[in-house]
């Protein structure tokens, strides 16, 4: 059955239904994935908020000049914003080697935290990035510690027992990941926006990432960022009840998606990674050097070519993607916990990614 048909049929867990259509390795219609390269049909301009970011502050979060973005709407999806790659040339880069060399380290927490010994799960970088570098195309090649990370969570660590945030389990969120997300909010009209927490999830051509929605942010007026890097994806954004079909989207690297309003709690999911598009290794935008003159205050480092080479090499396969939101709004406090010390871990690695080998797919909470 076409996708379209898929589309227009309602009922139980229609969502699931088209879920299970893109999943499929060898879907081939994908005629009516919405792509904002060439907007049409229920696609439209949005406007941005120009002046609540200099073009200072912007060059600084590694961004062209908002006046410059173009930023995109879905009909029947009031608050849904995607941006198709607002980044300056050789940009993208800084964010994905964070995602692999920094933003792992402890005292953030990974997958890899739940079955491995701590000491185990220090610079997964140092440990993978040789074997990284001389891996080859044979998939029966064993696979680093990197390529098993899935998820990396900052600031506020969601307990996947309890599904909640805790004021017990937090830890510093990253400095220049917070500017970057305070940039693109501002330019999307939520001057203020204070990120908190962070979920970074790391996809491969086989992963999917379940039916979910993300509603355990105590402040739901707040927006949540996605960033996306590396191979792209099909997106799918659907409504507040699973009976309701999505609306299939590609992300490619370098777009960012805002969820806000109404769309803040809608039901989404990514049911399949592609490979990039232009049918190359890597999109053409990471191939863009960084510039050698950064503006004072720059958030955006240089990456060092042997940094890079490991890092092109694990997205030649790969894609990341960064989730970022405001638990609290500002004066807010937890409620009183009783019972739990708020460190509590997921249940299983692919809790809130999945693999191709999972045999069902489990709505996601966060």
């Amino acid at each position: 059955m076409a996708a379209a048909a898929l589309t227009r049929e309602g009922g139980e867990d229609a969502f699931r239904r088209l879920f299970r259509f893109y999943r499929q390795r060898d879907a081939s219609d994908l005629r009516g994935v919405v792509d904002f390269s060439a907007p049409g049909g229920q696609v439209f301009r949005s406007q941005l908020s120009i002046s609540s970011v200099s073009d200072q502050d912007a060059s600084r979060a590694g961004l062209r000049p908002v006046s410059q973005w173009k930023a995109y709407g879905l009909s029947g999806y009031p608050g849904f914003i995607f941006i198709p790659n607002p980044f300056l040339p050789g940009c993208q880069r800084h964010w994905v080697k964070q995602c692999l060399k920094l933003y792992p380290e402890k005292p953030n927490v990974c997958n890899l935290d739940l079955h491995m010994a701590p000491e185990k799960t220090t610079d997964l970088w140092g440990q993978s990035k040789e074997q990284l570098r001389r891996k080859g195309s044979s998939k029966w090649e064993p696979r680093s510690l990197l390529e098993k990370l899935r998820w990396v969570t900052l600031g506020y660590h969601y307990n996947w027992d309890t599904k909640k945030y805790s004021a017990n389990h937090h830890t510093p969120f990253p400095s220049d990941l917070a500017f970057l997300s305070e940039q693109v909010a501002a330019a999307c009209g939520f001057r203020g926006f204070q990120a908190q927490a962070g979920i970074l999830n790391y996809y491969h051509f086989d992963s999917s990432l379940g039916i979910h929605a993300d509603e355990s942010e105590l402040d739901h007026s707040r927006p949540l960022l996605s960033f996306s890097f590396g191979q792209s994806s099909i997106f799918l954004l659907g409504g507040l009840k699973r009976e309701e079909a999505p609306t299939a989207m590609f992300m490619h690297s370098g777009d960012i998606m805002v969820m806000s309003g109404f769309s803040r709690l809608l039901y989404h999911a990514v049911p399949r990674v592609l490979p990039n598009p232009e049918g190359t290794a890597l999109p053409s935008c990471l191939d863009q050097a960084l510039s050698s003159d950064l503006p004072a205050g720059s958030v955006i480092e240089h990456s060092s070519d042997e940094d890079w080479q490991v890092c092109a090499k694990y997205l030649q396969s790969s894609r990341i993607n960064m989730t970022i939101r405001q638990v609290l709004a500002e004066g807010q406090k937890f409620p009183e916990e009783s019972g739990t010390n708020g460190k509590g871990q997921a249940p299983s690695e692919d809790s809130h990614h999945e693999n191709s080998k999972a045999k069902r797919h489990k709505p996601n909470t966060v």
